[in-house]
């Protein structure tokens, strides 16, 4: 298939630049993935299409807040720096912008010497290798100087940095977050739970690769970023406990559903595991574990969108994403979620 087949028509209006008041308010769009009928509902109205038996499985991925500015010494330059991931004892990849005031072996100040990082190496593509010096936990550190890191079509200020983070976050290494599980509210997690529906937690650290466009017009050519993920033994009985038991496993998120039919592709079974993946799943993938899909509105001509069509079908997600559109849905990372069941 070519990536142009995956292009649909939004109105900029349509991305949402704020999340809806309260996380579950939002538009729920349900969609039977095979006769592909739809139906209008709300978030909170999820339980009323769970059965006792199935399970739910959320991403606990916590993001970081790694948007931090710094000075650059000497010169009292401003440089911003994204966080990518630890590679090392306080040195991370990270994105500086703008590039040439970040060579290697300058330094930067941050938020008056709260941290200090020395610029160690430019790595292929340009990410930067810094290293970083502190007092104390680097983490509460990043907690008092950072930002979240939001995607670049949301161009207005987060006011509460806690909506882009899911009520049970809790690993932190993420720079993006698992956007279908910003729906969830404590209270509703407790609904599931009291109509008989068993919640299990997989980490998938999201990378920003979730947003690299895909440049070639044969998807299969295009190469897949890689995440780091874990499965661990409590859920994995879970699963396999649900599809004995004849239940439904629902996957919250394109990020748990990669994290799931990455074990079960490559280790031919769901059990408990730990790695980086860069599966790639696109129209023609053969489903191995998840019954169920909740999850965002995706960017056009995106992996998330392709993953998507192989599970919904191409014709039936290109019709419900039309459908979307017609109805003003919100769309993108703090837009409205959909249920493919």
């Amino acid at each position: 298939m070519k990536t142009s087949d995956f292009y649909y028509e939004l109105p900029p209006e349509l991305i949402a630049q704020h999340p809806s008041q309260q996380r579950d308010q939002s538009r729920l769009l349900v969609i039977d993935r095979v006769t592909g009928e739809t139906r209008h509902q709300h978030f909170y109205e999820l339980p009323d299409f769970l059965q006792g038996g199935d399970c739910l499985i959320l991403n606990n991925t916590k993001v970081l807040p790694a948007r931090i500015f710094g000075v650059k010494d000497g010169t009292g330059a401003h440089v911003e720096f994204l966080l990518l991931k630890r590679v090392g004892d306080d040195l991370w990849e990270t994105i500086a912008g703008p590039g040439k005031r970040a060579k290697p072996s300058t330094t930067f100040t941050f938020e008056g010497g709260l941290l200090k990082g020395e610029v160690r190496d430019v790595l292929e593509g340009g990410n930067r290798l810094v290293h970083f010096t502190y007092d104390g936990n680097f983490y509460e550190v990043l907690d008092q100087i950072g930002q979240m890191p939001l995607p670049p079509y949301i161009t207005e200020k987060l006011e509460d940095q806690s909506r882009y983070q899911t009520v049970y976050s809790r690993y932190l290494g993420s720079a993006a977050a698992p956007t279908a599980g910003l729906h969830f509210t404590e209270e509703l997690l407790k609904r599931i739970e009291e109509k008989g529906i068993r919640i299990g937690y997989v980490t998938l650290h999201v990378g920003l690769g979730t947003f690299r466009p895909v440049k070639e017009e044969d998807i299969t050519q295009h190469i897949m970023h890689s995440e780091h993920y874990v499965l661990p033994p409590e859920t994995a009985a879970l699963i396999n406990e649900t599809k004995q038991n004849g239940g439904r496993v629902i996957s919250v998120g394109t990020t748990s559903c990669r994290t799931l039919e990455s074990v079960a592709t490559f280790r031919g079974k769901i059990e408990a595991a730990e790695g980086d993946t860069d599966i790639f799943i696109y129209p023609g993938y053969e489903f191995k574990c998840i019954d169920g899909l909740i999850t965002n509105f995706h960017l056009p001509e995106s992996t998330l969108i392709m993953l998507v069509s192989a599970f919904c079908g191409y014709e039936n997600t290109m019709n419900f994403y039309k459908v979307a559109v017609e109805e003003k849905y919100r769309f993108f990372s703090f837009g409205d979620a959909c249920f493919i069941r």
